[in-house]
């Protein structure tokens, strides 16, 4: 698998994530619902203004019927006696028609009107619509609706353009059931709630607004964390991605130098063998020579293989994998000391680790310390489990260990980061001429 092709390609075209961006498309979502909630709340506020106008046109219309029409009426009112129906009239322009209250009519259960403030109406019979019928029928009941001014009754209404009539039912002088008809303006009644919204939304769009303000540096802070999180994933994928490349021009190369040239020699030795006439000490010191280069070669395939696919750690455990990273050493003619007898029973994804971390200890010790002794330990302490690798080779100055990861040496890095991301730690103490002792440490779950 080519590692190259997992980098995003907007980092590769050198197109980061803008924090600007992220900002500005949050602040621009939040605007978007503070806007659809400023609606939301616009509509609520108005329609509650106007059902509550509404009720309240309801509630003069009752009192108005109950406490200023039902007591007026008389015989000579209903019979349509003009003096009467004169004093009628003046009461009912003196106190009720005040107001958004325009038009006032009084009709019997034939559907005669019996009064009302347009005197041309007077004496004029309409058939009754369903909810005027409905509040005649039950007394004490009130009922609202938008006036139909297409009905011949509300011919003298169409100047005022849109009303709200109120019917309530009253008795009259002989409990005959009449029905007292009330006329607001409309104009009062959405007044009334766009009255309602002015009260209301500021409030509540101003604390929407604060609480996007208030989040905007939450955001600010986010977007950044997301950038850098991003930075540090490629960081790591392309450390992995070079110590890929790194890995594989290692194995070719121990491959070339090794195996391949070993065997090399080993086939012309045969063949010189095969072609001359060697007596039998020659042949039999050939063969032995033979036979140990070909176990030489077989360990370091063996060390190979080891690299490129590790052993089954949850099967076989941490110290067994450690046996065979020592046993390649050794073959190299170094001492090993290998202390595991506290690396039993660690988690699978620890002991992997520890053994990715320890492959590539090892892999430098064989390559550049030169050392004739070194002690592997691995252990179980407080939770925690640890690596020790100490050699007694060239060693190096530590101040000089960034130099020699930005010059290509990517493998204790690559580690650091792998180590870093799961909590856990890598130390190196060395000196010129004083060896190098590696350390690593993992929490345990």
């Amino acid at each position: 698998m080519n590692l190259r092709r997992l980098l995003p390609r907007s980092r590769a075209k050198g197109e980061p994530i803008s924090t600007v961006g992220l900002l500005v498309r949050f602040t621009a979502a939040g605007l978007i619902v503070l806007l659809s909630l400023a609606a939301l709340i616009a509509f609520i506020a108005r329609q509650a203004g106007t059902a509550q106008a509404s009720e309240s046109a309801r509630q003069v219309a009752f009192v108005t019927a109950r406490g200023v029409v039902e007591p007026r009426l008389n015989g000579f009112v209903l019979a349509g006696e003009p003096a009467a129906l004169s004093g009628f009239d003046k009461a009912m322009r003196d106190l009720v028609l005040q107001g958004s209250l325009v038009r006032v009519k009084l009709w019997n259960a034939d559907g005669k009107i019996v009064y009302s403030d347009e005197p041309r109406l007077i004496g004029a019979t309409f058939p009754l619509g369903a909810a005027e019928a409905e509040a005649l029928r039950i007394q004490g009941s009130s009922e609202s609706e938008v006036s139909d001014l297409s009905r011949p009754e509300n011919r003298f209404e169409i100047p005022y353009r849109k009303l709200l009539e109120v019917y309530v039912g009253v008795h009259g002088p002989n409990n005959e059931p009449l029905l007292f008809e009330a006329y607001f303006q409309y104009q009062a009644v959405t007044q009334a709630g766009q009255t309602a919204w002015k009260r209301f939304a500021p409030p509540s769009l101003g604390a929407l607004l604060v609480l996007e303000l208030v989040q905007i540096p939450f955001a600010w802070s986010l977007a950044r964390r997301v950038q850098r999180q991003q930075r540090e994933r490629e960081r790591l994928l392309q450390h992995a991605v070079d110590a890929s490349d790194a890995e594989r021009r290692r194995i070719a190369g121990e491959l070339h130098d090794g195996v391949v040239q070993e065997l090399t020699g080993l086939n012309y030795a045969l063949d010189a063998m095969r072609l001359g006439s060697p007596d039998e000490g020659q042949r039999a010191e050939l063969i032995a020579d033979s036979a140990s280069r070909l176990r030489g070669s077989i360990g370091s395939l063996r060390s190979l293989l080891v690299d490129i696919y590790p052993p089954n750690l949850a099967e076989e455990g941490l110290a067994s994998a450690l046996a065979e990273l020592a046993a390649g050493l050794e073959r190299t003619g170094v001492e090993v000391q290998l202390e595991t007898d506290g690396a039993e029973h660690l988690p699978p994804a620890v002991a992997a680790l520890l053994f990715r971390a320890a492959q590539e200890i090892v892999r430098n010790v064989a390559s550049h310390s030169g050392a004739r002794e070194v002690l592997i330990k691995a252990e179980r302490l407080d939770g925690r489990a640890r690596l020790v690798v100490d050699d007694d080779g060239r060693g190096f100055d530590e101040t000089r260990l960034g130099e020699r990861n930005s010059s290509g040496h990517l493998g204790l890095r690559s580690i650091g980061d792998l180590l870093a991301q799961s909590g856990g730690m890598l130390t190196v103490r060395a000196a010129p001429g004083q060896g190098t002792r590696v350390e690593v440490e993992v929490p345990v779950a």
